[in-house]
């Protein structure tokens, strides 16, 4: 056996083409001929002449996606006449997955951040330790810290969350917030409701409603 490392050989002339589009298939942001070159093992004029090959293909086909060129790089992108199945798509999907308990406790989690489990708990009168979880395996909520105060983990939406939501920050949420009760007022309910008895927990997934006929 031989300690050398042995090169890789490069991609089939003929297969060109299907390289470059198992590559930027994969690819999570653009990328320029030399980036590609340098995947598919071609010389970056042979790359580019391909890519423009493949563009002017899909155009022609009527394909729903498209390959552009934006800003030096390489990508897919979905055709802008689809768009309106993609985003039917996509919200109905995550209406779907999210219960109506998930989605009233991420709200109060948007209007409220940073906030602890136990003040959301106190806003949905309910304990939403379930949901919570369900939220942040989505990637939809995230710890932000400690109450310096209590000590009590401290959670805000993420990046994922506003990029679903289509806003650049929470500042862009509508204006809910005056509408939800006073937290800070909360506390002393809280804590005697906590000593009384515990509440409903949320563990167990609620049933969707039933759409209106």
């Amino acid at each position: 056996m031989t300690d050398q490392v042995e090169e890789a050989l490069p991609v089939p002339v003929a297969a060109l083409r299907p390289a470059l589009e198992a590559v930027l298939m994969v690819a999570d942001q653009p990328l320029d001929e030399i980036a590609l070159a340098t995947a598919v093992g071609y010389p970056a004029p042979e790359v580019s002449e391909a890519l423009a090959g493949l563009a002017r293909e899909y155009d022609d086909q009527g394909r729903g996606f498209e390959l552009r060129n934006v800003a030096g790089g390489w990508r897919f992108y979905t055709r802008d006449e689809f768009a309106p199945v993609v985003e039917a798509f996509v919200l109905e999907g995550q209406q779907a997955r999210l219960t109506q308990a998930a989605l009233e406790t991420l709200a109060v989690v948007a209007y409220q951040q940073p906030v602890s489990r136990a003040r959301v708990s106190a806003v949905r009168g309910v304990n939403v330790d379930g949901v919570m979880r369900t939220l942040i395996n989505r990637g939809l909520v995230e710890e932000a810290g400690h109450d310096g105060e209590h000590g009590a983990t401290l959670y805000r939406t993420t990046s994922y969350f506003l990029e679903r939501i289509g806003v650049v920050s929470i500042d862009e949420l509508p204006e809910l917030a005056p509408h939800l009760p006073d937290l800070s007022e909360m506390e002393d309910e809280l804590a005697e409701a906590s000593a009384a008895t515990p509440p409903v927990t949320e563990n167990a997934p609620e049933p969707e409603p039933e759409p209106e006929p």
